[in-house]
C-alpha cells in the first residue's frame, strides 16, 4: 500500500457503509489484501440482501405484471407512459424551445443533458417533474432500486457519430456499480434496432454465487485495470461469459416512441453500437441511495431547499470547477436545442 495511503484510511474507511464504489479513489474499498479476505464480497451480499428486504415491504404497491418483469428480468417496459396532449406538447418543447445544457463526450458519442425545472411554470418539463415524483413512478423505480427516494431527472440526448472518436465506452457490457440501483428513460420517439438502443442481460440483477465469486475475484485487481471505469466500480464483462455467471444473452431493446424503460443497473447492460448518425432524447432519472440503510424512503433530497435541483446545483459546481481550471466531466454548452447535434 502507498505510504501516503496509510494517512487516508481513516478517513476513507467509513465510505464501505456507503454507495462510494471506486476501486482507484479510496485505498480501503480498492485494497487487495482486503478484497482477498473478502471486503468487497461481503460489501456486494450485504448491500443485496438489505435491497431484497426493502423490495418485500414496496411489493404490494407496485403493478403486479410490472413487479414480475423487475423480478424475473431486471427491468420493466411501459408503452404510452406519457398522455397524449403532454407528450404533444413535451415533443414541441424539446424542438423548438433552447435548454441550458452541459455534455460530456465518450468516444464517439456526446451525452448532453438539461435540468428541468425546479418550479411548476406550466412548461411541459415542468410537468415532466411532477411526472417523476408521481408515486406511481417513485414506487416503480424505488422497487427496482430496491430503495425508493428521489429520482434526479433531466432530459437527455444521446448523439453517436461513428467517424467522430473512438467506440463509446457506454456500449461495453457493464453493471453501473456493486448494488441495486435504477435508472430510466422515457424515449420520446421510436428507437428502432439500426439506432443503438438500450440492452441488458435478462436476470443479471440477481447474486448468483458465480456472480458473486466473479465480483471478489474482479475486486482484488480492480485498481490495477487498465479500464477506468471498470477501476471506478463500474465493472466490464464481456459477453461470451454471461453464461458462466448464470445468466442469459443480451437482449436488445428497441421501443417505439413514448415508452418508459426502468432497469436495475446493478444488471449487465449497454448501450447498442449505432452504425450511422443518430441523436434522441429521453426523460432520463437516477435513483442510486446508500444500499446498507435498512429503510424506504427518508430521502434528504426530497426537502423543499433541495427537490429538483440536485442536477442543476452539480452542474453549477461543474462550471465553478471549469473557471478555476479544473477538469469536470460535463461542459456547459450554452443554451441550444436539445437534439442539436455536436460538433466533431
Amino acid at each position: 500500500m502507498n505510504p501516503v495511503d496509510l494517512f487516508r484510511i481513516p478517513l476513507a474507511a467509513p465510505a464501505i457503509f456507503t454507495a462510494e464504489k471506486s476501486f482507484r479513489k479510496n485505498p480501503v474499498i480498492g485494497s487487495a489484501t482486503l478484497n482477498m479476505r473478502g471486503l468487497h464480497r461481503r460489501r456486494v451480499a450485504w448491500a443485496y440482501a438489505m435491497s431484497e428486504r426493502r423490495r418485500k415491504t414496496l411489493a404490494s404497491r407496485i403493478d403486479p405484471a410490472e413487479r414480475e418483469s423487475v423480478d424475473r428480468d431486471g427491468f420493466v417496459v411501459r408503452h404510452n407512459a406519457l398522455p397524449d396532449d403532454l407528450l404533444k406538447r413535451v415533443r414541441e418543447e424539446v424542438a423548438s424551445i433552447p435548454r441550458p445544457a452541459w455534455q460530456m463526450r465518450q468516444g464517439q458519442a456526446v451525452n448532453r443533458v438539461m435540468p428541468l425545472p425546479a418550479r411548476s411554470d406550466g412548461s411541459a418539463m415542468a410537468a415532466l417533474s411532477r411526472y417523476l415524483a408521481s408515486p406511481d413512478i417513485r414506487n416503480l423505480v424505488g422497487y427496482t432500486a430496491g430503495r425508493t427516494g428521489h429520482i434526479v431527472g433531466m432530459l437527455q440526448t444521446i448523439a453517436v457519430d461513428p467517424p467522430s472518436g473512438a467506440a463509446d465506452p457506454q456500449a461495453d457490457l457493464h453493471a453501473d456499480t456493486f448494488h441495486p440501483t435504477a435508472k430510466l428513460w422515457l424515449f420520446l420517439h421510436d428507437v428502432r434496432e439500426e439506432d443503438g438502443p438500450f440492452a441488458y442481460a435478462p436476470g443479471s440483477h440477481r447474486l448468483t454465487p458465480e456472480r458473486l465469486e466473479w465480483e471478489h475475484q474482479q475486486a482484488i485487481r480492480a485498481t490495477s485495470n487498465a479500464d477506468r471505469h471498470h477501476a471506478a466500480g463500474s465493472f466490464r464483462l464481456p459477453e461470451d461469459q454471461l453464461k458462466a455467471l448464470g445468466y442469459g444473452e443480451v437482449r436488445p431493446c428497441p421501443v417505439p416512441g413514448n415508452t418508459l424503460v426502468v432497469a436495475d443497473t446493478y444488471g449487465f447492460h449497454r448501450r447498442c453500437p449505432s452504425p450511422h448518425r443518430t441523436v434522441r432524447t429521453s426523460l432520463y432519472g437516477v435513483l442510486r441511495r446508500n444500499p446498507f440503510l435498512p429503510w424506504n424512503g427518508l430521502d434528504p433530497y426530497d426537502l423543499p431547499v433541495l427537490r429538483d435541483r440536485v442536477m442543476l446545483t452539480h452542474l453549477h459546481m461543474q462550471d465553478r470547477r471549469a473557471r478555476a481550471g479544473k477538469s469536470v466531466v460535463y461542459e456547459n454548452a450554452g443554451t441550444i436545442l436539445a437534439e442539436m447535434m455536436p460538433e466533431a
